[in-house]
């Protein structure tokens, strides 16, 4: 079984910046695609972004302003996020899904994080 731990997250005025981190644990299958997925009170949650090797691939929502990066030697993913807005506050969720390719809906992903929460004040 694939476990991903998350930590970071945190409180920041709008502008400022803040990084989410996940950690892989468990089994874990080569050829894995990373990504983040965030759910905001009273809303579904949505894809922010994914990353496969070195590629990476972002919601027009926070392109430009997220940066996701994995160290694959260390089974970590981290997404950090700038410029942030009242908008991004949301439990931050990291996720796994087996297969090459970058695809951004939920049920797309087999493992997931238990969430970080984002808050963005104005």
């Amino acid at each position: 079984q694939v476990q991903l731990v998350e930590s970071g997250g945190g409180l920041v005025q709008a502008g400022g910046s803040l990084k989410v981190s996940c950690a892989a644990s468990g089994d874990i299958i080569s050829g894995y695609v990373m990504g983040w997925f965030r759910q905001a009170p009273g809303k579904e949650r949505e894809f922010v972004g994914a990353i496969r090797s070195g590629y990476t691939y972002y919601a027009d929502s926070v392109k430009g302003r997220f940066t996701i990066s994995r160290d694959s030697a260390k089974n970590t993913v981290d997404l950090q996020m700038s410029s942030l807005k009242p908008e991004d506050t949301a439990v931050y969720y990291c996720a796994a899904r087996i297969g090459t390719a970058i695809l951004t809906t939920r049920s797309a992903y087999a493992y997931w994080g238990q969430g970080a929460q984002v808050t963005v004040s104005s």
